[in-house]
């Protein structure tokens, strides 16, 4: 699967199991930055495709009421 055709709920949960690998003592300041931004980057991309999917679901309400 394409790392860019995710769905909402697999990048919540890749970005969870990145902050999973946070908490390991054994995990380096430089690779601790890198999973930090990677599960931003997951969580920002959740959050476009919910804002998308909210636009979706008012432009469908909105056809519906006129």
């Amino acid at each position: 699967m394409n790392k860019d055709t995710l769905s909402f709920e697999d990048k919540i949960k890749k970005a969870k199991e990145l902050l999973d690998k946070l908490v390991d003592p054994e995990l380096t300041l430089s690779n601790s930055v890198k999973l930090y931004k990677d599960g931003l980057k997951e969580l920002d991309e959740a959050q476009k495709l919910l804002d998308e999917a909210k636009l979706q679901f008012e432009e469908l309400n909105d056809n519906t009421t006129d």
